[in-house]
């Protein structure tokens, strides 16, 4: 009676995308075995407050960018010179450079946000809320040049 219906096959051995992460349908949403942290693991359901994260840091990236803009027109300059030298040719040279970083970077740190920066003992999606808290710091601080200094 004691009969293993294993087939020996590994479902955790074929990795890539499954379609059903796109559908909700899946039911994995947390990474539950030890080794299956030390690779590249996509599950099939996140967490909103990770979503609202990834979110949050887009928008604040297009706020950011406007309030430069509207800044730079009353006198500001940029310090950033990699931005500088992109808002020599137009506004939308800055602004889609700026988003398209935004979005790569905040995906990276969203496909591998398990791994652990083991200098500093944190794990990559803490750095998205770190990001997150950053980026509200940079538009707040935009917001105050405007309204107490220009």
């Amino acid at each position: 009676m004691d009969r293993d219906r294993r087939s020996g096959k590994d479902r955790r051995a074929q990795t890539g995308f499954n379609m059903r992460m796109l559908m909700g349908n899946g039911s994995r949403r947390i990474i539950r075995r030890k080794a299956d942290r030390a690779s590249i693991f996509l599950v099939d359901q996140y967490s909103p407050i990770l979503f609202l994260t990834i979110i949050s840091i887009l928008i604040l990236c297009c706020m950011d960018a406007l309030l430069t803009l509207f800044l730079l027109q009353r006198g500001a300059y940029e310090i950033n010179l990699i931005m500088a030298y992109l808002l020599n040719f137009a506004p939308l040279t800055f602004f889609i450079p700026k988003y398209i970083l935004t979005v790569c970077g905040t995906m990276c740190l969203f496909v591998f946000r398990v791994t652990v920066i083991r200098k500093w003992n944190v794990t990559t999606h803490s750095l998205l809320y770190f990001i997150a808290w950053l980026y509200a710091g940079i538009v707040a601080w935009e917001l105050y040049l405007i309204y107490f200094v220009v």
